[in-house]
């Protein structure tokens, strides 16, 4: 099996790819003064601040080739002007995957086919 830190996500107006790479990810620790991992803690603990949601998915749309004034744009419009709860499990997602790599295929082997009786 091999990962990827891009995800494909439905989000906003449409279907994206984010994706969180070094540039990204170091952006990230400069924007929210705490490590990836230490956001990826506070996302999953419930402790996570507004900024650790919108800057995760501003910079995974980024990271995903979207160009920034666009990704800001759509943050503003889709996070920064919605309930942060609704964008929570995103950043999640995201974050997720620029850290520990989404799957890009099935784990483990396919099934044989099961011979037909004779």
């Amino acid at each position: 099996m091999s990962r990827s830190a891009a995800i494909d996500l439905t989000w906003g107006d449409g279907d994206y790819r984010f994706a969180l790479r070094w540039g990204e990810l170091a952006e990230l620790q400069e924007k929210t003064d705490a490590g990836p991992y230490v956001v990826l803690h506070r996302l999953h603990s419930h402790q996570w601040r507004i900024e650790d949601i919108s800057n995760v998915i501003r910079l995974g749309l980024i990271g995903g080739g979207m160009e920034p004034g666009v990704a800001l744009r759509k943050v503003r419009t889709y996070v920064e002007s919605r309930p942060p709860l609704e964008n929570h499990s995103h950043a999640l997602a995201i974050l997720s995957a620029g850290l520990l790599g989404a799957p890009e295929e099935p784990v483990g082997e396919p099934e044989a086919p099961i011979p037909e009786a004779a």
